[in-house]
């Protein structure tokens, strides 16, 4: 073989595992990914039970129950809703319409078992997925996030 092929074939070989490599470290990036979702957007799309992710919106006015430390709530985009539990202590700013972001899995029932619940940090924030979504919807109205 000439030294000109063996280089070629050295470059080949090279180009191919940093690709497998690639290939690699994007599956195991995907696998840690959490996407977040609107009401709507989980109406729109299929999602399996066992799939982590977020969902985002206001949490309706007068859903808000607790029984021990289990609470349910339902988390609106003024399009859809969907019903969240979770149980644990919720962020000491979370209240009814707020801004909340939710993590955790859809049940069949439809229910949303959150592992975690963020709420808004002062008077003037919301989640930015929230906002865009509200924004997106055509529901945001300016100064909505300090209501």
């Amino acid at each position: 073989m000439k030294r000109k092929h063996q280089r070629l074939l050295l470059v080949l070989a090279s180009l191919g595992l940093v690709g497998a490599g690639a290939v690699l470290v994007l599956t195991a990036v995907e696998d840690s990914l959490v996407f977040f979702y609107t009401p709507a957007d989980l109406a729109e799309r299929e999602i399996a039970g066992d799939q982590l992710f977020r969902l985002g919106g206001l949490v309706e006015a007068g859903s808000v129950r607790q029984s021990g430390s289990t609470t349910t709530f339902r988390v609106t985009d003024l399009t859809r809703t969907v019903p969240v539990s979770f149980t644990g202590v919720l962020p000491d700013l979370f209240r009814e319409g707020q801004g909340v972001v939710a993590e955790g899995s859809l049940q069949p029932d439809g229910t949303f078992v959150a592992s975690q619940v963020l709420a808004k940090h002062d008077e003037t924030y919301m989640p930015k997925e929230v906002a865009d979504a509200l924004k997106k919807s055509g529901r945001w109205q300016d100064g909505a996030a300090a209501q």
